[in-house]
């Protein structure tokens, strides 16, 4: 299974459509979002062509092919108009043996943890700043922002296949990976 993981999308058109044609190319099964897909919030200047409507239009293209937790930029009337659930706080995956528990990350973040055992992976966007981390015996990871990266990152997704997981930029460089296999 290879899947295309990315978050904070917030509205950009522009950057939507990068993401997408990555996503394409990289011929996953399933496009994982964690989050502020349609909203820049107010922390954030808005992103590159700031376009929600094409953004939703984009996304509910491709619905079936979805999987998305809630950001703290989506509302319940985000989901009047994406053909997708989005308003679920977290996810868990099990990939390898191990329990991924996909969140925004808002809620559960490094200083608040879900319930991990040993190996397990927390996965979240939110912070718009790239990671890939083995922390006290288990695993932190953030793709970074497609839109609005921050930390002098790159606009970034990340792909996860035969348990390596890898973050890369909009044009498809790799970035950094880690495996999580050797355990």
């Amino acid at each position: 299974m290879k899947l295309v993981i990315a978050s904070d999308i917030h509205g950009s058109a522009y950057y939507c459509k990068k993401l997408l044609s990555r996503y394409k190319e990289e011929k996953a099964d399933k496009l994982i979002l964690l989050g502020d897909l349609l909203y820049h919030g107010p922390r954030n200047d808005l992103p590159k062509e700031y376009a929600p409507k094409e953004v939703i239009q984009m996304l509910n293209e491709i619905k079936a092919e979805i999987l998305c937790v809630r950001g703290n930029c989506e509302a319940e009337v985000d989901q009047m108009v994406l053909e997708f659930p989005v308003l679920s706080d977290s996810m868990i995956l099990y990939l390898d043996g191990r329990m991924v528990f996909a969140t925004h990350g808002h809620l559960f973040h490094k200083e608040h943890l879900p319930q991990l055992k040993a190996g397990d992976i927390l996965l979240h966007g939110h912070t718009h700043v790239q990671a890939l981390e083995r922390v006290e015996g288990y695993y932190y990871m953030n793709p970074g922002s497609v839109s609005i990266p921050k930390n002098g990152n790159e606009n970034s997704y990340m792909v996860y296949e035969n348990g390596i997981y890898t973050i890369k930029n909009l044009d498809g460089k790799e970035i950094d990976h880690i495996s999580v296999i050797e355990e």
